[in-house]
């Protein structure tokens, strides 16, 4: 008996059917085999011997890698505005700058205003005078887990509300 025509057991029996799946699935086929391979190496280091679904266990380890790595690569650097070349940044004149400067601040205010004041409150001093969400949930006598909330919330309306400055 030849070594092709042997069945194949455990994980080694799904991996051409996973790879191909993944393959067609990610935006890069090289995404889908690494994260495979990432998914068996995990599998054979760990020792966890043989895998009541070993097929479950590959599509959804190979789901979360994949996930895992969209994640990674969606993060945008951010970088302060003094370190960027203003020879590479398009720049308004001054008197232009003065005026966009002036609206968006206004803007800002606005959306400011529209948030519950807790909510605001978390977002300055977080934001703006740097305390620790630690520090925010004993002043303001609320669980860090709600300081995250009212985070999440107030970074969201900003978003959505000062959408039009983004682009110029």
């Amino acid at each position: 008996m030849s070594r092709s025509s042997a069945p194949k057991k455990g994980w080694l029996a799904y991996y051409s059917e996973v790879v191909c799946t993944w393959k067609q699935r990610a935006q890069n086929s090289q995404d889908a085999e690494d994260a495979m391979h990432d998914a068996v190496l995990s599998v054979l280091e760990n020792e966890t011997g043989v895998l009541k679904n070993p097929r479950a266990y590959l599509y959804r380890s190979v789901h979360n890698r994949l996930i895992d790595g969209h994640r990674r690569t969606r993060h945008l650097d951010l970088i302060p505005l003094h370190y960027l070349d203003e020879r590479k940044c398009p720049s308004l004149n001054y008197s232009d700058a003065q005026i966009h400067a002036a609206e968006l601040l206004e803007s800002l205010k606005e959306a400011l205003a529209e948030l519950p004041i807790k909510c605001r409150q978390v977002f300055l001093w977080h934001r703006l005078e740097g305390y620790t969400q630690e520090e925010i949930a004993r002043k303001l006598d609320i669980s860090v887990n709600m300081v995250e909330k009212y985070m999440i919330r107030a970074v969201r309306h900003l978003r959505d509300r000062l959408r039009n400055y983004a682009s110029s």
